[in-house]
């Protein structure tokens, strides 16, 4: 595979896809959705909503002044012992790691779970260079065994049955597997044990960069990321320049909407902070701080809080269309609701253009997102982009799209116009009606009907308005 983002082809779906896949998704969102409200409610609503603006202004305030606090941050990593990399693009930081790895003479590297490195394609590179990476968060390592890609931001398995897993676990592992998550967990802490104890590089991501004191924060409920963070003599932490914090305080608030959003949880199981180098862990601590289009969603105010995410995937548990689809139909590294919008930003509309419409804009996301990202708003912005460009990119949607969506607008700002063009849709649709539906359209709607069929269209509402207001129904 080519690591240049302009010749991925964005609707790949190379995933395996395993049966009953939209029924497992659902599940595990809704079992995610009430987990979180019942840790709401515990809290307490009030209280929640002041956690949810603190948080909110805070990442703000964090994304804003990145010239103050990512300088900061490099001078305490510096001072505690580590080495600080920075990486402009995914190619770069790509580089970065594998030129780490042959300085320490690696082959065998383990990885926390970390949705960075799959949008800078990592694994690959690694491969590429003939060094063996394997995931050891327990729904990466079975997405990496099945050859295919994390469905969810924080639950990578989350369109698997148990039955599945199973089945996966016997043919490449050959092992007897029983359908049940507890035999299941075991078999997999088993084969990453050995893992663990003979890798030569531990590498993973950050859930937040603290600029006070140069410390990585890494949240997980498995313990994996401790076994690779200090059993290896070389840590390399690959984290995006929009992770750095002021400071404690801004941590502690952070901590607490993160894992109430992700698993109800009230805290982790297991919340890491490493500042450098230290005794009885590895011998260097590397961070590499990743920019790949992050400044450039900088400059645009109108989708900067795009980067204020904490990538806890709320948002993808409580969307319709995430729901329906599931995570790989979004086709890059980013899915839901805040893929919808982060991807279009970092690889550009030309090739996830489709994105920002893959909504309802029911507004669900803006109200479950635990710093408060108003993810509709941005998606209408992101739209604008596609259809009618901007000084970040150009119009990609297709031309009669375009003419199609300033027609609508004039019909719907004259009122006449509008009139009109609803009684000439009633007898235009006749050669294609089949009841009360219209099951196959010509060209562009027939995007629509080659999935699912059309409802016709019924009488004018507005005279069907007069006529109640008049018999006074």
């Amino acid at each position: 595979m080519s690591h240049t983002l302009t010749h991925i082809d964005f609707r790949r779906n190379s995933q395996t896809v395993p049966p009953n896949i939209l029924a497992a998704t659902q599940k595990n969102t809704r079992t995610a959705v009430l987990k979180r409200a019942e840790a709401v409610e515990q809290l307490g609503v009030a209280y929640w909503e002041q956690l949810r603006q603190a948080g909110h202004d805070l990442r703000l305030h964090s994304i804003t002044h990145l010239d103050h606090y990512l300088p900061q941050l490099e001078s305490k990593v510096i001072a505690a012992g580590g080495q600080v990399h920075w990486a402009d693009d995914a190619e770069h930081a790509r580089q970065i790691v594998v030129e780490i790895a042959r300085q320490h003479h690696a082959t065998r590297v383990t990885k926390v779970k970390s949705m960075l490195s799959e949008e800078i394609e990592l694994n690959d590179a690694l491969r590429d260079a003939g060094i063996t990476a394997l995931e050891t968060d327990l729904g990466e390592y079975i997405v990496q065994l099945d050859g295919s890609r994390p469905s969810h931001p924080t639950n990578p398995s989350l369109h698997y049955t148990k039955e599945y897993i199973a089945d996966l676990f016997q043919r490449k592992l050959g092992v007897n597997a029983p359908p049940e998550p507890t035999a299941l967990t075991e078999i997999a802490r088993v084969k990453l044990r050995d893992e663990f104890l003979a890798a030569e590089m531990g590498i993973s991501g950050g859930n937040f960069l603290v600029a006070e004191t140069g410390t990585l924060v890494l949240v997980t409920n498995e313990g994996n990321g401790r076994m690779c963070t200090t059993l290896p003599p070389v840590h390399v932490a690959v984290v995006g320049i929009e992770k750095v914090i002021p400071d404690w305080s801004c941590a502690a608030i952070l901590l607490q909407l993160l894992a109430r959003s992700t698993t109800g949880q009230q805290i982790s199981s297991y919340t890491t902070f490493i500042t450098g180098t230290r005794a009885g862990g590895p011998r260097e601590f590397h961070l590499v701080l990743l920019d790949n289009g992050r400044t450039r969603i900088l400059q645009d105010v109108h989708a900067r809080e795009t980067l204020l995410c904490i990538r806890c995937g709320a948002c993808a548990n409580i969307c319709p269309v995430f729901n329906q689809v599931g995570g790989h139909a979004y086709g890059w590294a980013y899915s839901g609701p805040i893929g919808a919008i982060l991807s279009p930003q970092l690889i550009g509309t030309r090739l996830a253009g489709d994105l920002p419409f893959a909504s309802s804009l029911c507004g669900a996301c803006a109200e479950t997102c635990p710093v408060k990202i108003p993810i509709p708003e941005i998606l209408l912005h992101l739209r604008h982009r596609v259809v009618e460009g901007d000084r970040f990119a150009r119009p990609v949607a297709p031309a009669i799209l375009r003419v199609g969506t300033q027609a609508g607008t004039l019909a719907l700002a004259l009122s006449w116009l509008y009139a009109l063009g609803t009684r000439i849709l009633k007898f235009a649709q006749l050669p294609f009606k089949r009841g009360e539906w219209l099951p196959a359209l010509p060209p562009p709607a027939n995007r629509w009907t080659m999935v699912r069929p059309f409802p016709a269209f019924g009488a004018d509402f507005r005279a069907w308005w007069r006529r109640r207001v008049t018999s006074g129904r």
